[in-house]
């Protein structure tokens, strides 16, 4: 099975369908700004109703918008399979996103158990209508490494889903959730490892080797990585429900695992970025650089916490943990992608509708400024740097985070204008 799809451009999407998605994401980044800078204390402490808001403004309003954005695209390209009423689905599953999202942020910082049941109602819906209409899509696909990594992604969204409305409902209902502290766990792993990890590592089996000229991942590490992730995932998720004794050892197994397999995952990112062909600068060469370092970064302080059960009992420990992985590694890889996926569709889309001759349209790298993207990278650079500081010191470094936070968000967004300005200009059509 080969772990590079064939691409079916033919199939693709008309270009609003996932730039919605792409538009709409950075500025959920920008309400999570300044809530940082707001409220510093947001990072005093993960079980804050601003740091529960800030941690959903950021996974379900940036990474969750982008991610379905790229697979409204990525589905009939990749897996080449059309997705049913795609542009039905991508209207509906964007409004509810967006509203729910913004709904449920709402509820976690007024404590209004109206507006927690209204945002999961709204969230459920969006991700009941996309996993059905993405399900119906996979199950068609043809068979490679990208396809079966995003099928399981899809699987660990499905169950984050359910048990994020277990949660909430626990919470705004006053129904007692048995094992709540395990579904908590088991929503938070299965949703940052199992959905954002598991999706970004199927599609960089694509889009690293396409979009950054690099030799193809290890057929072996792209066959297993995903289902042995996956497994671990299952096992840790698990673990709890065992007797006390074995719970411990066998969730610490399932994480030396996880461990181990993000290591691989990162070291071999770099490793194969280090033999790309083409050795001029690139923004978003950078963007995943700093996503896998922050990667290394989320394991060595993850062991640090095996090795001193006081970090391990402090706020800092999984604040910074949140940071690394959310902000550090999730956050910069999605913004490298899309510094790579929106002008190439804007370029694909024009050259498909004008048959435009070579140099009557921009290319992909006249879409966005380079100088632009430069800037918002040394500032997403600087924000990753100063949140990581503020899990230690809120009081000193929050506020600067978030505004150098909302600073990079407004230019991603800025950016991303620009080019749908730039393809709108040149004859470009979203029909």
């Amino acid at each position: 099975m080969s772990h590079q799809a064939s691409l079916s451009f033919e199939q693709a999407p008309p270009f609003a369908l996932p730039l919605r998605f792409f538009l709409t994401a950075p500025l959920f980044l920008l309400a999570a700004a300044i809530l940082i800078a707001l409220a510093p204390h947001t990072l005093a402490s993960r079980w804050t109703p601003q740091a529960l808001a800030l941690t959903h403004a950021l996974t379900l309003g940036f990474l969750a918008m982008v991610m379905l954005g790229a697979l409204m695209q990525m589905l009939p390209v990749v897996a080449g399979a059309t997705m049913p009423f795609s542009r039905a689905v991508g209207w509906i599953t964007h409004a509810l996103l967006a509203l729910g999202s913004t709904a449920l942020m709402a509820g976690f910082l007024t404590g209004d158990a109206l507006l927690y049941q209204v945002g999961m109602a709204l969230l459920a819906s969006a991700f009941l209508v996309f996993l059905l209409a993405a399900s119906s899509s996979l199950v068609r696909a043809v068979a490679s490494d990208t396809v079966s990594g995003m099928r399981l992604a899809m699987l660990c969204l499905a169950i984050t889903a359910a048990l994020g409305l277990a949660l909430a409902l626990s919470r705004s209902t006053g129904w007692v959730l048995a094992e709540t502290a395990a579904a908590i766990a088991a929503h938070a792993v299965l949703g940052l490892l199992g959905w954002v990890l598991l999706l970004v590592v199927s599609v960089a089996y694509q889009v690293v080797p396409m979009f950054q000229i690099t030799p193809p991942y290890p057929p072996r590490l792209a066959r297993w990585f995903a289902p042995v992730l996956f497994a671990l995932l299952v096992i840790l998720a698990l673990a709890p429900l065992l007797p006390q004794a074995a719970a411990s050892a066998v969730a610490l197994i399932a994480q030396v695992g996880l461990a181990a397999g993000i290591l691989a995952f990162a070291l071999v990112t770099l490793r194969l970025q280090s033999r790309r062909r083409r050795k001029l600068p690139d923004v978003s060469l950078d963007f995943w650089r700093l996503g896998m370092a922050s990667l290394i970064a989320s394991v060595a302080a993850w062991m640090l916490a095996r090795l001193s059960p006081a970090w391990a009992d402090s706020d800092a420990y999984p604040l910074l943990l949140g940071v690394l992985f959310i902000g550090g590694f999730a956050v910069s890889v999605v913004s490298g992608m899309l510094y790579k996926i929106v002008p190439f569709l804007a370029w694909f889309h024009l050259q498909a509708q004008l048959q435009a001759r070579a140099g009557s349209i921009p290319n992909m790298k006249e879409m966005i400024a380079q100088r632009w993207m430069r800037w918002h990278f040394r500032l997403h650079l600087l924000a990753c740097a100063l949140l990581g500081c503020a899990t230690i010191s809120p009081g000193l470094f929050a506020m600067p985070g978030g505004i150098a936070t909302g600073l990079s968000a407004m230019l991603l967004w800025l950016n991303l204008v620009t080019t749908t300005r730039r393809y709108v200009s040149h004859g470009g059509r979203f029909a």
